[in-house]
């Protein structure tokens, strides 16, 4: 019995603790479950090689085998932790309300699916002194089953953490820019680990690669509170904007642009993230897309409502 207790007692005090401080456990459970499910890959032969065995490829790599498991439970299980402990089944609708709203202005749809791919081609034909090759028939084709099916990976694993859970508690209680300023660098360093295996091409990287990723990130992330904000906090729009980059780089940047290598590809992503958050933040003043009506950094807030807004 009186171990029962402790283990009810223990339990309590790490719910208790997370009802205290809801968004700090949310980002250490975040990138600490993620990067205890990622561990394994990052040993193995995939990785750095510690442990002498290789994780199944599909479609001719390990991440969906080795990476996606660790990416759901990172930053979508946080949120549905924190949110269930929070907010109870109030806090999870909510939550889940935006994860469905697809009802939005077809502008917005535009915005999603053709502003990064226009801005990368442009980047890529001025980086590689106009020397682009049209894409091949295959490419085309793969364009938008790979949307798809990033939608259901890299979208449906990061963005109902980040922005869905995080962003709108952050915002009110930091404003836009201070909210941007927490939120983007996390979401670049949760990706850390990564570099140490096929993901982040190891062995064949610098610090440098990192710096810039994690900036890139936290640049990029400007771009898509200012996207959530104006689309009425819709989650399909902003995982579309999101997977839109990561789509046409994989699908389209090796074969329009063969003379702009890997590293001269995160340079050109980086400046482009850079100029693109700039003129946002100087556009909207500085609010990021939020409605005119929402204060900077409102009074504090009870808690289900901190998580579920």
């Amino acid at each position: 019995m009186s171990a029962i207790r402790e283990g009810n007692s223990s339990t309590a005090g790490i719910a208790g603790v997370i009802r205290r401080r809801p968004l700090v456990s949310f980002f250490v459970l975040a990138l600490g479950l993620s990067w205890v499910a990622w561990t394994p890959w990052i040993l193995s032969r995939d990785g750095l090689g510690v442990w002498d065995y290789a994780f199944p490829r599909i479609f001719g790599t390990s991440q969906f085998t080795g990476m996606l498991f660790g990416a759901y439970v990172g930053p979508l299980g946080a949120a549905f932790i924190v949110t269930a402990l929070t907010g109870g089944r109030a806090g999870l609708r909510v939550w889940v309300s935006r994860l469905l709203r697809w009802r939005v202005a077809p502008r917005w749809y535009a915005v999603a699916l053709l502003a990064v791919p226009i801005a990368v081609l442009v980047l890529g034909t001025i980086a590689s002194g106009g020397q682009v090759q049209a894409p091949s028939l295959v490419a085309l084709a793969l364009y938008v089953p790979a949307l798809l099916l990033q939608m259901l990976t890299t979208g449906l694993a990061e963005e109902p953490g980040w922005r869905d859970f995080a962003l709108p508690p952050l915002q009110e209680r930091f404003g836009p820019l201070g909210a941007a300023a927490i939120l983007g660098p996390l979401w670049g360093i949760w990706h850390l680990p990564l570099f140490l295996t096929e993901w982040g091409s190891w062995p064949d990287l610098t610090w440098l690669n990192v710096v810039e990723f994690v900036a890139f990130s936290a640049l990029f992330n400007v771009v898509i509170m200012w996207l959530f904000n104006r689309s009425g906090q819709s989650l399909p729009i902003v995982m579309l904007f999101h997977v839109s980059l990561n789509n046409t780089v994989t699908v389209f940047w090796a074969e329009m642009f063969p003379t702009v290598g890997a590293d001269q590809l995160q340079h050109v992503l980086l400046i482009g993230a850079t100029v693109a958050a700039a003129i946002t933040i100087a556009l909207t003043r500085g609010r990021l897309g939020l409605p005119r009506t929402t204060p900077l950094v409102g009074r504090p807030a009870p808690e289900a409502a901190k998580i579920a807004a």
